[in-house]
């Protein structure tokens, strides 16, 4: 596996990786991306001034996952958004040498923090079906995970829950946010 660049005259990978975020998410967050469409638009996103968007190939040449990240706080911040890893090929390091390279590449700018929100749609953690307020941060120390949510795989990578948003996809379905300082 290589992670590279993708880049805008990539159309192929730009399909492999439209087709990925699709399937990718059809079960968690069937109304992130419910269509090509949607898809490959996320992807053009990515080719803005600034932004990270990088992909991870097999020896064939096929994509296997994909991550970008959009500078904020004059790049002193970077949002990690999106990573994707195909669903026939998770659970095998890819996302977690994404986000290092991300990391790498975001160090290499001058970034001091990365963060993310990571939606619970699904009932997948302790935070879900709940009112959160008034207690928000105290839910929020208190997050477990029920069924695989991703919140875990960046917490193995460093990150930490900073914050939650409540009832950001609807009652009971917050966004949890997390961050992972590069400077410290």
């Amino acid at each position: 596996m290589r992670i590279e660049d993708l880049r805008r005259e990539d159309m192929a990978l730009i399909e492999q990786v439209a087709a990925m975020l699709v399937d990718a998410f059809a079960e968690h967050h069937p109304d992130a991306w419910p269509d090509r469409a949607s898809a490959r638009a996320e992807v053009e996103e990515s080719f803005e001034e600034g932004r990270i968007s990088r992909v991870a190939l097999d020896d064939d040449g096929a994509a296997l996952g994909w991550i970008g990240g959009i500078p904020q706080y004059d790049g002193r911040v970077f949002e990690l958004h999106p990573l994707v890893v195909r669903p026939d090929w998770q659970g095998r390091g890819i996302g977690r040498a994404l986000v290092r390279d991300f990391e790498e590449r975001v160090r290499a700018r001058g970034g001091l923090t990365i963060q993310l929100g990571t939606d619970d749609e699904n009932d997948q953690t302790s935070l879900a079906g709940l009112d959160l307020f008034p207690d928000v941060l105290g839910h929020a120390a208190r997050i477990q995970n029920r069924r695989r949510h991703p919140f875990a795989f960046y917490q193995r990578l460093g990150y930490v829950v900073i914050g939650v948003l409540p009832d950001a996809n609807g009652l009971g379905k917050p966004d949890i946010f997390m961050a992972k300082s590069l400077a410290r």
